[in-house]
């Protein structure tokens, strides 16, 4: 059998666990990672949770510490090209070899873990357990920067004792699992801090503040906001780029620039920046000023906001949730204030939806609703009828929407294209401009 068949199986198994769905809670996790020796104990890690940012933070940080000469493990979700990339080691995906070995590893314990009261692992589960092996006993890097699926106190990758834990904000997704308003969203996302290590964050609603200010003094960690205890000012675009000035409790360096775009990009470089500090400060981590200069302006994070093409100007944007959409429409506010702007927009039928559409009728010229291959995408019907756009249009067929709006715009440089919504649509419509 060729490792290209076996890989296929072994992804094959683990998708299948999807039809188990989500089932918050860690006593899958811990049974199972019992049964190889703990591997998360071995680890230097970082823990990211939030709504949005988690994955540029987390690129900022790892671009960052590479720079520095450190290998740098990451585990991050959904995958925009390929699968293996959710397991990732200075930013090379894990090999179709190392991941066939370690399910083969896996794969009985899970089935193990079936069988006891704790019941049948879900995908997400399964996956964490595989990086976490990877991390400790393959690959081996000096850190780990590890995301949380979804929340973080029932997330499956709160098994490990991170240095330093990083919420990067709060917004409304995964409402039917975290709770419906912002304070139970946030108890769900700061269930990540733990004692005595320190949490960095960019929450900006005082309610979610105030929730995991009181978290962090029970634990007695140490608390790093955005905008109190480390800052980002004088914010300037210089040449497309964002140029901004860090403060912290530790050191202030001016005039550092990122490609990124967004003033929200700013925020998530510096949440990521006092993360770094407080690793130097603390675990004698050695990175110096140019590390963190030519870090920051190298981090790309692919899907957000992302220049697919110059004739037309076009990106493609993840946003899938209202405040995804916000800081969408601020960049496009923000750097083509002047331009018409044409939409492409599909999403999954489980978000809010009508918000969502109602921010991009605001800032398009023109909007095209369509659809893709998931079993929880809208109809492109559906969507378009929830737009109040004048400008709408409806094409079920995405790679024909996207093919008529090029042709319309053609080398027109008055106009952009910006096909946004679901990451799942976007990492199929990232393959076609490749």
């Amino acid at each position: 059998m060729t490792i290209q068949t076996e890989f296929k199986e072994a992804l094959h198994w683990l998708n299948s666990r999807t039809t188990f769905g989500i089932k918050p809670g860690l006593e899958r996790m811990n049974f199972m990672l019992e049964q190889l020796g703990h591997p998360e104990r071995r680890l230097k890690a970082v823990h990211v949770a939030g709504t949005n940012g988690k994955g540029s933070t987390l690129s900022f940080m790892r671009h960052i510490l590479q720079e520095a000469g450190y290998v740098v493990g990451t585990f991050t979700s959904p995958y925009i090209e390929s699968f293996n990339e959710r397991i990732s080691v200075d930013g090379v995906p894990i090999s179709d070899e190392d991941f066939v070995e370690i399910v083969k590893k896996v794969k009985p314990i899970v089935e193990k873990c079936e069988a006891t009261e704790h019941g049948a692992p879900t995908e997400f589960e399964v996956l964490t357990v595989i990086a976490l092996e990877y991390f400790a006993r393959v690959a081996v890097p000096y850190i780990s920067l590890i995301e949380t699926g979804l929340g973080g106190r029932l997330d499956s990758t709160n098994v490990i004792t991170p240095l330093v834990s990083v919420i990067t904000n709060i917004g409304q997704d995964h409402m039917n699992i975290l709770g419906n308003t912002v304070e139970e969203i946030t108890k769900e996302k700061a269930g990540i801090i733990k004692s005595g290590f320190p949490v960095v964050t960019a929450v900006e609603q005082p309610e979610a503040e105030v929730i995991i200010a009181d978290i962090a003094k029970s634990k007695n960690s140490k608390l790093y906001r955005l905008g109190k205890e480390f800052k980002s000012i004088n914010t300037t675009l210089h040449s497309g780029n964002e140029v901004f000035t860090f403060q912290s409790p530790f050191k202030t360096i001016e005039n550092l620039e990122i490609s990124m775009k967004g003033e929200h990009q700013v925020k998530n470089a510096a949440t990521a920046l006092m993360a770094i500090e407080y690793l130097k400060q603390y675990f004698s981590f050695v990175i110096d000023e140019e590390h963190i200069r030519s870090g920051l302006l190298k981090t790309t994070w692919k899907g957000r906001f992302e220049k697919v093409s110059d004739k037309p100007l076009t990106f493609i944007d993840g946003a899938h949730n209202p405040e995804g959409i916000n800081t969408l429409c601020d960049a496009v506010k923000r750097y083509y204030p002047n331009k018409k702007v044409h939409i492409i927009f599909s999403a999954l039928k489980d978000k809010p939806l009508k918000e969502m559409i109602g921010k991009l009728d605001n800032i398009a010229d023109k909007i095209t609703f369509t659809q893709f291959e998931f079993n929880r995408c809208a109809g492109a019907k559906e969507l378009f009828e929830l737009s109040s756009s004048a400008n709408k249009f409806i094409n079920k067929n995405w790679q024909q929407a996207i093919e008529g709006e090029k042709q319309e715009i053609g080398k027109n440089e008055e106009e952009i294209l910006i096909i946004t919504g679901s990451l799942y649509f976007i990492s199929e419509v990232r393959k076609t401009f490749q």
